[in-house]
Order: structure tokens, then sequence, then C-alpha cells
């Protein structure tokens, strides 16, 4: 019997990224593309397209509005498809509310092949993926405790107090996420790359991630450095 294929649409303003999760999507088994947006008025233009896959990737600051809007659209249909939400971000405004909209999962741009291809397969099936260092600042987010009348309620944890983070590192840390590379950040820092590789490699280590995005994402969630999203 022939597997089935999944039709994925997706909502991608910056084209080298689009460009990485179509080839992602078509090597994936049992994916297919089925259409591309690059801003918020073409995903609307093509929602009933949208609507009729199996799932949508949704990035959320797309140049004319916010992806959330979109997944706010699909959702109002009588069988939405299954969204996931891809993006750079690491607002925790911005993972409440598309998963408060109707997202199934939340993933950052530059997961692997493997992770990326796998999460559309779970999502289809009704799970709910999530990137780890998301997964972290929600249940950081909203801490339950009992209350005085045994009801359940939340409270918001207390902010770290001391940076696990030596200044250089957060000096680093704040170049990588206004989106310097390593030479960049050298130059600006009168160091080497390799003492800049030393200082990520310490960065990744420290806060349990994987990825540039994900350290700014807990870095900022943490209060270790602020991060402007436009």
């Amino acid at each position: 019997m022939k597997k089935p294929s999944y039709d994925v649409f997706i909502v991608e303003d910056d084209m080298p990224t689009c460009e990485r999760l179509v080839t992602i999507i078509k090597r994936g088994r049992g994916l297919r593309v089925a259409g591309t947006a690059h801003s918020l008025a073409a995903a609307m233009a093509q929602q009933t397209c949208a609507a009729k896959c199996d799932a949508v990737l949704v990035d959320l600051g797309l140049p004319d509005g916010d992806g959330i809007d979109f997944i706010n659209a699909l959702s109002a249909a009588d069988s939405p498809p299954s969204i996931l939400v891809i993006s750079v971000f690491g607002d925790e405004r911005r993972v409440i509310r598309a998963i408060e909209a109707g997202a199934r999962g939340y993933l950052l741009k530059d997961a692997d092949e493997e992770s990326l291809v796998e999460s559309l397969h779970s999502t289809i099936a009704g799970d709910c993926p999530i990137n780890p260092a998301i997964a972290r600042h929600l249940l950081r987010r909203f801490t339950v405790v009992n209350g005085p009348s045994g009801e359940i309620s939340a409270q918001r944890p207390t902010p770290v107090t001391r940076s696990p983070l030596t200044p250089k590192e957060t000096q680093v840390l704040e170049l990588l996420a206004r989106g310097f590379g390593n030479s960049e950040s050298a130059d600006l820092l009168s160091i080497s790359v390799n003492t800049i590789t030393t200082h990520t490699k310490n960065i990744y280590r420290k806060l349990a991630v994987r990825s540039r995005s994900e350290a700014v994402f807990e870095a900022s969630q943490l209060g270790l450095i602020e991060v402007r999203i436009p």
C-alpha cells in the first residue's frame, strides 16, 4: 500500500529560510509543498489553499503584519489544518498568543532537518511538538501551586538574580542576538574568532541549549539580556 503524502503550506518572508524549508519538506518522507507565501497579505489571499493542507508552517514576524493573524484565520475553519509556528523570536507574548490562537507546536528556525520533518509528522498525527527551550520557558512562566482553599493557581517564577554568564559571555551573546556573526563579534570586541567560539560554547553549556536562537531565547526569558522585537 502506498504511504500517504501530506500537503504542507509555508508562510515565511525570508527567502533563504523559505527555500531551505521547501527543500527539507521535499526531501522529507511523505511530505510535499502545496504552496508558499512571503507576507501576511499573500497568506490571506491563499487561505483557502492553506486550509486544505495537512499542516501549515507560519512565521510570526511578517513584513506587513503578525503571523498570529493568519493562525487565527485558519483556526476559525471547521476543520483547520495542523499549524506549526516556526520563528527566530523568543518573545513570550508571541509564544503564548500563537498557542492560544491555535498553533499546535512551536519550533525555532534553525531546527535541524530531521527534527523539522519529525515535528511535521507529529503535528499532523495530533501531537504538540515544541522546542525544548520554549517548553522550559512555559514551565517557568506558569508554576502550578495549591491555593489556600485547595484550588489550582499559577504564579510567575522568581527572576534570576545572578547571571551564570561572565560579563564577556554576556557581551558575546548580546552581539549574537543582534545578528552579528562570529567574525564581526570578534572585531567589535577586539578578540579572536576562536575566543568567540569558546565563549559561545560556554554559553550553550551554561544555558543548556544547542543553538544561537535557543541561547538568545533562554537568556532573554531569564532576564540576562534584553531583546527588542519590532
